[in-house]
């Protein structure tokens, strides 16, 4: 099975900033495409740096609190 292909991704919400590698799964081209999907309700990242101090493996952020995203 495809992993998908990795986008650096620098999303924005109302709680802090998050930079992370976001897959975009293999039928989809775009960021857009996986945030435009309705039953997906969370966006997971991985190798994260949280207001560029913090480090983390993995985040999961609720698509709600998110202001907004900048590809890298």
């Amino acid at each position: 099975m495809a992993e998908g292909k990795k986008a650096r991704i620098r999303v924005r919400t109302v709680n802090g900033t998050y930079v992370g590698d976001f897959v975009i799964p293999p039928m989809r081209n775009r960021v857009s495409d996986v945030l435009n999907e309705e039953q997906r309700q969370f966006i997971n990242l991985t190798d994260v740096t949280i207001n560029d101090k913090e480090r983390a493996d993995f985040v999961s952020l609720n698509k709600n609190l998110i202001e907004s995203i900048t590809q890298m």
